[in-house]
């Protein structure tokens, strides 16, 4: 039956084989969709000036407020599926699936209206250069219009990696993705619209990307029919969601802000410093992507088993994910360390820009093998609907570590952009620490209570 393919069940089989069919798609669609925004600065950074690019960066932090609080909500909506498919309630698979789609609709419109209101005190509270300032407003205010697609979209993908698919969604994210391309390159370089041109491209891509999606569960017989009357919101899995996806929201959304909060402390730098900003926050996408693969594919993997009461199953999913994503990190770390040069020439061939982000890449690439163990621990406990560990664990990182670190470092070595990238591995490598801690602790008492 045509349901069947979308039927995938991660409790059964051999836990490598699973692990690696299920992340895979999950991999590629990560790379897919990080090509967003490093198209979008690649085209800038080739057909615009220097403060394009800057606008582009700083611009892409923003957006990824938005795109941190729906990420959260959608993996509470995947483990919430993910729970309910290994316990073979299909009866609740369904209500999870109405409220996660009703809920979403009316956080992408109340997002949308807070985006518009608040840009510019964001923008300025971000300290972005005045000549880049415009160009910023009309990237921000074009991707807000665009919130409906882009928590349309992960709500979908959420849903289908709950329910056991990775591939569906991978494929989704390639059509807009390749459109996106295409789009980046007519309206920047061909129709000269700049930056508001990259942000239309996003809009679009994304639009197309969730109707196709809608289109073709439709037409598949999915659990879900998508007919207005299904849409509604059953209170008991609404709170459900929201204890478990809001921490992960809120976790999210204190990691974005301390980064912010360093895009601030590069932007009072210049241009060139704020460029090198951005550019190495493509790259941490880029060198985490299989670990925020791995770490979203445990928590679906996690949630299946524990719901079909398989823990021994999903501590077994962690250490073997954990194993390959710093593996993979390990290969970018040792790129940063020996030709930095080419990491940024990729983006920026600007003198200036190359020369400021060499010491930067050097001591923030550390962060990639921390951030791999911690990752995927967050992922496996994400999983258990640990989500408030997670959740104090993050805003304690942000808040107590991160930004108090950030304003003693740019307050005496201003200059100094390989001090300031020291900071993130830092921090990630204690955060690692407790929550290894917290992981075996909790793991010898499942043990226990299994005995």
């Amino acid at each position: 039956m045509k349901r069947d393919r979308l039927n995938t069940d991660l409790t059964q089989g051999s836990i490598v084989k699973t692990l690696i069919c299920f992340a895979l798609p999950f991999l590629l669609a990560n790379i897919l969709q990080s090509l967003y925004g490093a198209v979008d600065l690649f085209v800038v950074g080739k057909y615009c000036a220097p403060e394009s690019v800057a606008a582009v960066s700083t611009g892409t932090q923003v957006t990824q407020i938005i795109t941190s609080l729906v990420t959260g909500l959608t993996l509470g909506s995947t483990i919430l599926v993910g729970k309910y498919k290994g316990m073979q309630d299909l009866e609740r698979v369904k209500k999870a699936i109405a409220t996660t789609l009703s809920v979403f609709t009316i956080v992408a419109i109340l997002l949308t209206i807070l985006m518009l209101v608040f840009e510019a005190p964001i923008l300025r509270l971000l300290n972005t250069p005045e000549e880049a300032f415009a160009h910023t407003m009309a990237y921000v205010a074009i991707c807000s219009w665009g919130n409906i697609f882009i928590c349309g979209y992960n709500a979908l993908s959420a849903i289908l990696r709950g329910y056991g698919d990775s591939t569906r969604p991978m494929i989704f994210v390639g059509i807009a993705c390749v459109l996106n391309i295409i789009l980046d390159f007519v309206f920047v370089k061909f129709c000269g619209m700049g930056v508001a041109g990259t942000a239309l491209a996003t809009v679009i891509s994304q639009a197309v990307s969730m109707i196709i999606a809608i289109w073709y569960l439709r037409k598949t017989d999915f659990v879900f029919d998508f007919k207005p009357r299904s849409f509604r919101i059953t209170p008991v899995l609404g709170k459900e969601l929201a204890f478990v996806g809001i921490p992960i929201s809120f976790q999210e959304l204190m990691v974005r802000i301390s980064f912010l909060y360093l895009t601030a402390v590069m932007n009072h730098c210049g241009v060139a410093a704020a460029s090198v900003v951005g550019i190495g926050s493509k790259y941490d996408v880029f060198a985490m992507l299989t670990t925020t693969s791995i770490a979203s594919a445990l928590a679906a993997i996690t949630a299946q088993n524990v719901g079909a009461g398989k823990e021994a199953r999903a501590r077994k999913s962690l250490w073997y994910g954990m194993g390959f994503a710093v593996f993979v990190s390990c290969l970018f770390w040792l790129w940063a360390q020996f030709s930095p040069e080419t990491m940024i020439g990729a983006f920026h061939n600007d003198p200036a820009v190359i020369a400021a982000g060499v010491p930067y890449f050097k001591s923030c690439s550390y962060d990639y093998i921390c951030v791999a163990i911690l990752f995927c621990l967050n992922g496996y406990l994400n999983g258990k609907a640990k989500t408030l560990w997670t959740m104090v664990s993050c805003t304690f990182g942000a808040l107590a570590l991160r930004i108090p670190l950030i304003y003693f470092f740019a307050e005496k070595f201003s200059e100094d952009l390989g001090m300031l990238g020291r900071i993130a591995p830092t921090v990630s490598f204690i955060m690692a620490f407790y929550t290894m801690v917290y992981v075996l602790f909790e793991d010898k008492n499942s043990r226990r209570n299994e005995i």
